[in-house]
């Protein structure tokens, strides 16, 4: 009798083993990105990120990549997906997100982008900077800031205003936009900094408390202010997923383009989750660009922050 359960267990023990492996051999996951026209870039940085991600795992899913520049969803999703495609990452454009939205797809999609409709199988995942200036205003709180004052670089407006939209929607204190840098009085006031990393170094006897930035203004050759406290992509600044070293080594590029390689990382490790586990709808993880928790159809990302100190960058 002894030997039979022992058997049953054995059998039942190969037999998951087999639905396991039969999965990552069905399960076919599609890829949306634009390769060729003006986002080119920015797709292939992802695809590179996707790439470097998936070579250092060790599920075998098949992965089918299209472009989706001058082609319509529809006939993208007409031509490409079958049985066994299990998940769909992108597409990446914001109107080809809505796009796909409005056709319903029936397979779950990964959409790299964020926009208002919403669709129950489609989970919208994006490197807002909403999130960047949502995790900023956590740590200016902490600091006890009632007071924030906002200078922004002359001529460069446009590459701030979403943080600042994000500022002015959340922020608990005062705010007052100013054109020249302020005098500072007592620990409950501080100073956001928004322009180029140039802009910052052209700065003089800036304070070195209450001082923030946002990630636009990093740059690998010349350091922030001594101080200076901001949020961005984890796996820019700590050595921890070297896929996303590797996808550097490989195409060595800028910063902008180095937080698509974390952000495609982290695209395939939610999709292979998912393709793995079909019936686990949440998921947490320390991600490369930064702690990632899924529940239902919501994509909550929260960037790491950084201040930098005498020698280097510290994380907070």
């Amino acid at each position: 009798m002894k030997n039979k359960i022992v058997l049953n267990c054995i059998k039942r023990m190969a037999l998951l083993g087999i639905i396991g492996f039969t999965i990552q051999i069905h399960a076919e996951v599609l890829v949306i990105l634009p390769e060729t026209g003006p986002m080119s870039r920015a797709g292939l940085s992802i695809k590179q990120g996707i790439l470097s991600a998936y070579q250092v795992g060790n599920n075998n899913i098949p992965l089918k990549f299209v472009n989706s520049e001058q082609k319509s969803l529809k006939l993208i999703l007409k031509q490409n997906v079958n049985r066994k495609t299990q998940m769909i990452i992108g597409p990446l454009a914001r109107p080809d997100v809505e796009a796909l939205i409005k056709l319903k797809p029936k397979v779950p999609v990964l959409a790299l982008n964020e926009v208002y409709p919403t669709h129950k199988n489609v989970w919208q995942y994006s490197l807002s900077k909403n999130d960047d200036a949502l995790a900023l205003l956590d740590y200016i709180h902490h600091d006890r800031v009632s007071k924030l004052y906002v200078v922004r670089e002359k001529g460069a407006e446009a590459e701030s205003i979403n943080f600042l939209n994000a500022l002015f929607l959340n922020y608990r204190g005062e705010v007052d936009p100013v054109d020249e840098m302020p005098s500072v009085k007592g620990k409950s006031e501080g100073i956001l900094l928004l322009g180029s990393n140039e802009w910052l170094s052209s700065l003089k006897k800036l304070q070195k408390k209450n001082i923030y930035t946002q990630a636009i203004a990093v740059n690998e050759k010349t350091a922030l202010p001594k101080g200076m406290k901001f949020c961005d992509v984890p796996a820019l600044y700590i050595a921890e997923w070297g896929d996303v070293i590797q996808a550097y080594k490989d195409k060595p590029t800028s910063l902008p383009y180095q937080r698509l390689y974390a952000f495609g990382g982290d695209a395939w490790h939610i999709a292979e989750h998912f393709v793995l586990n079909p019936k686990v709808k949440n998921l947490t993880f320390k991600g490369r660009t930064g702690k990632i928790k899924i529940e239902g159809n919501r994509v909550e990302r929260i960037p790491q922050c950084f201040e930098r100190s005498k020698n280097n960058l510290v994380a907070l």
